[in-house]
């Protein structure tokens, strides 16, 4: 690993570090250290939410044209900011400013550093440098989280106070880190770099391109039937249906962490020795055991021990799709990517998983909580659609975008070691 792609990594768990101190007590700072009541506390995710969905609709094509570096260094100072007068807001109307702010910052990062990943390898060790930036993503919110409820104290806002400016901290050190890289030259990504301030077609030629639409609309459900249900729809599913304690809820979380973090490099050799498409398949079908998994905590009628058990299974399930999925979908993206466009498809992709997480809860909130045979089915469906959608999605990627580690053998028997290292192995997929 260069020592730039060491700086991106290790800014990348900074900002996880960051968001892992305050995002799992926003609420409870708005609503009751703030005292506005749960009312506007909803508003306030709501306005943190939209400010990112606004962002990342400018964000690809200002990292095309600028590259990605001026615009992670301007999202984190931007999210300091929004961090700090936070954790100082006093009134409704600093509150949700200061949450716009930290929202558009936070989300504006990711596709930043996700293509100062790409800028930093090839296609390659791509899925390696995927998979360890998810792997330290986990890391630093899972430290950050811990780190953050030996701070807090809801009877003294000064305990919210300090939280807020320890996160804006982090993102200043990694705006700090951001300005010390020097991306390296390489030869795969040459023309990915801007050019006299031109890109490519734009949102248009995202639109057009149908492989891509295909993994957006696989992502999409990706995240609606995993991530989007984890604070919400399963949890409520979990209280309401399984009866389970809330305190095996945290435990149900310890548990999906533990196994990213175990599983994380278990599976990678797994992984980039076959097709990503397959390897999509393979998680749709392993989030459809977790769903039954939930199905019988909640609906099996079993002992209260088996049901707890049962469910924090499912939140296990769920973080060996996740290791799985974190080596194979974000190079997919980048290789999909005409050379001059990363930055947009990157933003594309964070766009969709952004909407997605915001209609996850919205939708499986209510039905976990009341609905609970209908809900289960429903999920068990969508994880079935990302199964098929992703074999679809295969029949459209060419062979070095689907295995890109078997296309880069073949070419290097074919051309010998001193000439494979200057070919690109990404193709255009059918349009």
């Amino acid at each position: 690993m260069g020592a730039a792609m060491r700086r991106i990594q290790a800014g990348n768990a900074l900002s996880a570090f960051g968001l892992g101190f305050t995002v799992p007590y926003l609420y409870l700072y708005v609503a009751t250290v703030r005292g506005l009541g749960s009312f506007w506390a909803g508003i306030v995710l709501g306005v943190f939410a939209l400010a990112a969905l606004v962002a990342l609709l400018f964000t690809g094509r200002v990292i095309d044209r600028r590259g990605p570096l001026p615009v992670l260094v301007g999202a984190a100072v931007t999210a300091a900011v929004g961090a700090l007068c936070l954790g100082l807001a006093n009134s409704l109307v600093t509150v949700l400013g200061s949450a716009a702010l930290l929202g558009a910052g936070t989300a504006v990062m990711q596709p930043a550093l996700a293509t100062m990943i790409v800028w930093s390898s090839g296609p390659t060790s791509r899925t390696r440098a995927f998979a360890l930036q998810f792997f330290l993503q986990n890391l630093g919110l899972g430290i950050g989280g811990l780190f953050g409820g030996q701070i807090v104290d809801e009877s003294r806002p000064a305990s919210f106070t300090l939280l807020f400016a320890i996160e804006a901290g982090m993102f200043l050190v990694l705006a700090a880190i951001a300005l010390s890289v020097k991306l390296p030259r390489n030869a795969a990504i040459a023309d990915a770099r801007p050019q006299g301030g031109r890109s490519g077609g734009g949102l248009k030629a995202v639109l057009g391109h149908r492989a891509m639409l295909q993994l957006c609309a696989l992502g999409f459900v990706l995240f609606f039937a995993c991530y989007g249900q984890f604070e919400s729809g399963l949890a409520a599913y979990g209280t309401e249906a399984a009866g389970i304690d809330p305190s095996a809820l945290g435990l149900a979380l310890a548990a999906n962490t533990a196994v990213i973090v175990v599983a994380q490099f278990l599976v990678l050799r797994f992984v980039e020795r076959r097709r990503r498409s397959r390897v999509i398949a393979a998680v749709g079908l392993i989030w459809t055991v977790a769903w039954l998994f939930a199905g019988y905590a909640g609906l099996g009628h079993g002992s209260q021990t088996m049901a707890t058990a049962a469910f924090v299974s499912t939140y296990a399930l769920f973080g060996l799709g996740e290791a799985m999925l974190s080596p194979t979908v974000a190079p997919l993206v980048a290789d999909l990517a005409p050379e001059a466009m990363v930055g947009q498809y990157n933003s594309a992709f964070a766009l969709v998983k952004q909407m997605a997480l915001a209609l996850g809860p919205f939708v499986g909130g209510p039905m976990g909580a009341t609905l609970h045979g209908p809900y289960i089915v429903t999920f068990i469906l969508f994880s079935l659609g990302i199964t098929i959608l992703a074999l679809r999605l295969g029949r459209r990627l060419t062979p070095a975008q689907d295995q890109p580690a078997l296309a880069a053998a073949v070419r290097c028997a074919i051309l010998g070691p001193g000439d494979h290292a200057n070919k690109s192995p990404t193709g255009s997929a059918t349009v």
